[in-house]
């Protein structure tokens, strides 16, 4: 079987050689994209751009004979002072590796600047991903449509034919009609032929009776178009999950700028990962000091109130949400929080009682970013606490309820940490 991918191929370019490059080279893209996405707004984080490479690593492989093994002899021109068995010493200053002062003709590679598409580059990220316990689903204002086999037409196109049904169809109307097999007009010719000089009379009858036949064949053919059947296909709606996911965000006086960096590093992998993987998903951005309030993007990142800290308005103000648009029998309802940590520790128990009675019931995920400075310094012997936030939720935990929960102090660890919280669960872990 030989199998022919006859798809057109970008202006330019080509295809195949293209997706051979993105492989080989996709560990230094990956980093250049997660370099990149940190710039970016949310809702312009997946669409692709050019990114930069370093010259090295776009060479492409090749073989070459080996520096040692091996007996050879070499004949160099101009060799005035050295004879075979003779030995070289080696030059000062480590012989040839590159350094930092500049070259004597001014010669050198600039970095390659590679552009991804929008599917390249989301897809780097999102190999393995999924929203957990995606369960609840609905029908209405759905855009997942299947088609489903629903019988015969006697139109349709060339690739929907129905050979078997077709062909059943040209059997019955021949059967029915009479139609004379090739066997059968072969035969009178056999007969016509055997015939002597002295049977005129059955030779005439014999002709006209193969003269009968013929004219029958062309007046019947072997495929009629009234033989011919098309496969239906019918598109039925399909059942699609519905999500929202909540994005609370803590922007009080105590979160830094690199904290405030971190959670948004988050939620854009966050964004990309629902827009891609799933066709009806909202967002809810949620912004808290002692008061919170539902916000759109550019404000959720942005705006520059502060004030103190009170974890728990963020939470009554997603329950209002969840009460007035979400009704958790219909929507899968996701949250995501970033915070450094701190709350008032009057207002701990009002937190653990709205999560417990009314948030993590309605939820089928709720995740916990903390996020931390990123470098920290204590004195020696200096062991560090936990925060009055982070001992609220490992309470909430240790219960048994949907929370998770993790730290991230630096850039480089939000995308692991992502992969942590949003891994796909297999086999026992699953269960």
């Amino acid at each position: 079987m030989h199998i022919v991918d006859r798809r057109l191929n970008p202006g330019g370019k080509s295809l195949a050689n293209r997706q051979r490059f993105i492989r080989r080279a996709k560990s230094m893209i990956k980093k250049s994209v997660h370099e990149a996405s940190g710039g970016r707004s949310i809702k312009d984080a997946d669409s692709g751009g050019e990114l930069v490479l370093p010259s090295q690593g776009v060479r492409e492989p090749s073989l070459r004979r080996g520096a040692t093994g091996g007996i050879r002899d070499h004949v160099l021109p101009g060799n005035k002072e050295y004879v075979t068995g003779d030995e070289i010493a080696r030059p000062n200053g480590g012989g040839g590796g590159r350094g930092s002062e500049g070259s004597d003709d001014g010669g050198g590679e600039d970095e390659f600047r590679f552009a991804l598409s929008r599917d390249e580059y989301v897809d780097l990220f999102l190999d393995d991903l999924e929203l957990p316990d995606l369960a609840k689903r609905r029908i209405v204002n759905t855009e997942v449509v299947s088609y489903q086999r629903a019988g015969y037409s006697v139109s349709g196109s060339p690739t929907n034919l129905a050979l078997m049904r077709t062909v059943r169809n040209s059997l019955s109307r021949r059967i029915a009609l009479h139609r004379p097999k090739a066997d059968e007009i072969e035969q009178l010719r056999a007969d016509i032929a055997a015939l002597g000089p002295d049977d005129r009379d059955q030779r005439l009858t014999l002709e006209e009776e193969l003269k009968r036949k013929l004219r029958k064949t062309t007046l019947i053919p072997y495929i009629d178009p009234l033989d011919v059947r098309y496969k239906r296909f019918d598109p039925q709606p399909r059942p699609a999950a519905q999500a929202v996911m909540f994005c609370l965000m803590d922007v009080s006086g105590s979160m830094t700028e690199h904290m405030k960096d971190l959670a948004k590093r988050f939620y854009i992998l966050l964004y990309i990962f629902l827009k891609r993987r799933y066709k009806n998903v909202e967002l809810v951005f949620i912004r808290h000091t002692h008061t919170a309030s539902e916000v759109d993007e550019e404000t959720f990142f942005n705006s520059p109130e502060t004030g103190g800290t009170v974890v728990s308005t963020a939470l009554e103000e997603m329950r209002k949400v969840i009460a007035d648009r979400y009704d958790p029998s219909a929507w899968n309802i996701y949250a995501a929080q970033a915070s450094d940590g701190d709350n008032t520790a009057s207002d701990n128990e009002r937190t653990v009682n709205l999560l417990l009675q009314h948030i993590l019931p309605a939820c089928q995920y709720y995740a916990y970013l903390e996020v931390g400075r990123d470098v920290e310094h204590f004195p020696p012997g200096f062991i560090r606490r936990d925060s009055d936030l982070w001992q609220t939720y490992d309470g909430v935990v240790k219960s048994g309820a949907p929370l998770a929960m993790r730290k991230v102090g630096h850039r480089r660890d939000i995308y692991p940490v992502f992969r942590d919280l949003f891994a796909r669960k297999v086999g026992s872990e699953a269960a």
